[in-house]
């Protein structure tokens, strides 16, 4: 069955400030006024900071080679709005086309991951970020992702969240991990190899 398109957005940012928030709170979705310190406004923080993050790996992949990965990444930058929609909503106001993540996305994400992943050769030890500015911005998204996906898990426990947005952080950070190896590998980068025994930089 096909999934219903997400309602458009609503929207008129004539006035960028507002002095609404100078008080240290901010408003959900629903109207509910709350601390900017809450742990709901951490998850949706923090899904805002990766995106930008993920915008910059985007700006790294001009190179023709990269083509894929950049439309790769040009796509997932909307999906991590569509899920800040739904964590800056509590679960009684979520409306039916409300913009979030869905199992499709997972999927798609999955059929990247295999793609690349074909391509590259098999690990026999932890890889460090570097070798490229792309390959160590795909793992500052990783990271960032892995965070997002710790506090959602902790919105989880204390407001039941849906499922699937702990699933498509789980598999969005695989992605980043996979990506890290295959720009490297496109664009002629060795990969930088934990060797736990490295001697150390003499003092």
């Amino acid at each position: 069955m096909d999934e219903k398109p997400f309602r458009e957005p609503a929207l008129a940012l004539n006035r960028i400030y507002t002095r609404t928030g100078d008080q240290g709170e901010t408003r959900l979705v629903g109207g509910q006024r709350v601390p900017k310190d809450e742990l709901r406004l951490e998850c949706y923080g923090t899904v805002d900071e990766l995106n930008s993050h993920v915008g910059l790996a985007a700006t790294l992949s001009e190179a023709p080679e990269l083509a894929g990965l950049r439309k790769s990444l040009i796509r997932i930058q909307h999906e991590p709005f569509n899920l800040g929609s739904i964590l800056a909503t509590l679960p009684a106001d979520v409306g039916p086309q409300q913009p979030r993540v869905t199992e499709a996305g997972i999927l798609q994400l999955e059929r990247e991951i295999d793609a690349m992943n074909e391509d590259l050769p098999g690990l026999k030890s932890f890889v460090l970020p570097g070798g490229c500015a792309l390959n160590a911005q795909l793992h500052v998204c990783r990271t960032v992702c892995r965070r997002a996906e710790r506090l959602v898990v902790a919105l989880d426990r204390e407001s039941k969240a849906e499922a699937v947005n702990i699933r498509y952080l789980n598999r969005l950070s695989d992605a980043f991990f996979v990506q890290s190896r295959w720009a490297s590998a496109r664009s002629g980068a060795a990969e930088v190899l934990w060797q736990p025994n490295q001697p150390k930089a003499s003092e």
